[in-house]
């Protein structure tokens, strides 16, 4: 049977992953697509920032995510090694990015598309650091 802390915190790594891609994110929705530099940043030399606005919302989302299990980790024992913790903090934030480049950018996914994406991440995570 799986304990209340465990569920707690699934509960907690799926509320984190809604407020920080749902209300967090704030301006970078608009600045990781490629379309918003175009229109608003008509110079050359910002063509790219779009990169960079993905990268730091991806690693936003990836540190709020992080924050229950590391709670959990700190209040009830670490399960993994830290390098198991630093992969799959690195795996997750190049996920969320290329993920969100693909549906803002590439136009290959949808918002439902994007968001089974993420709470796949999250359910995987908490099945790591349980």
């Amino acid at each position: 049977m799986v304990q209340t802390r465990v569920l707690v915190l699934l509960v907690a790594m799926i509320l984190f992953h809604l407020l920080d891609d749902y209300k967090i994110q704030g301006i970078l929705s608009q600045m990781k697509q490629r379309d918003w530099w175009a229109k608003n940043a008509l110079d050359e030399l910002y063509k790219h920032d779009y990169i960079m606005a993905l990268a730091e919302h991806a690693f936003s989302w990836t540190v709020m995510v992080h924050i229950p299990a590391w709670v959990y980790a700190y209040l009830y024992g670490a399960k993994q090694l830290l390098g198991t913790y630093i992969i799959a903090f690195l795996l997750c934030w190049l996920i969320h990015a290329v993920t969100d480049h693909a549906k803002a950018n590439m136009h290959k996914i949808n918002l439902v598309e994007d968001q089974l994406i993420h709470l796949f991440q999250v359910v995987v995570l908490w099945l790591l650091y349980t």
